[in-house]
């Protein structure tokens, strides 16, 4: 699985300002993130990266996407007491997570939302981060075109 030229650029820049390099199983990681968006856990990168690399390790691949999440290319999404799950989408989004399937998908939330709800902040606090998600069911699926997991 490889890069665009443009993808592997930002993936290298990141982990130069991180004070890291790029790797093979870097690359990797990031690429199967990528491809699925759906939020897997390390488990299901794990699982997929070997398709690719049999001899990956399972520490590599928490590895790789600890430096991933510190290099700011890709969120660490935890919920609850479930095992943390990633996200290569930077965008301001929220999540929703399906309570019958456990399908997580992204939910973009526009300039004007994101200023709302800064505005709910008390007087005198400043948020560096929003963390915004729903629970509940999906009770029609979205079609393949707008979807977005």
């Amino acid at each position: 699985m490889e890069l665009e030229a443009t993808t592997k650029a930002r993936l290298d820049e990141a982990l130069a300002r991180a004070g890291q390099r790029s790797t093979r199983q870097r690359e990797l990681v990031f690429a199967t993130l990528l491809r699925w968006m759906d939020h897997p856990t390390a488990d299901e990168v794990f699982s997929r990266a070997r398709e690719q690399t049999p001899t990956i390790s399972l520490a590599t691949v928490y590895n790789c996407l600890e430096t991933l999440v510190g290099c700011g290319l890709v969120r660490a999404v935890n919920y609850e007491r479930e095992p943390t799950r990633y996200c290569p989408n930077l965008n301001e989004h929220a999540h929703f997570q399906d309570r019958v399937t456990g399908r997580i998908s992204d939910i973009p939330l526009s300039e004007s939302i994101m200023a709302t709800l800064r505005t709910l902040l008390p007087p005198g606090y400043e948020a560096d981060s929003l963390d915004l998600y729903f629970h509940g069911t999906i009770r029609k699926q979205p079609s393949k075109s707008t979807s977005k997991s």
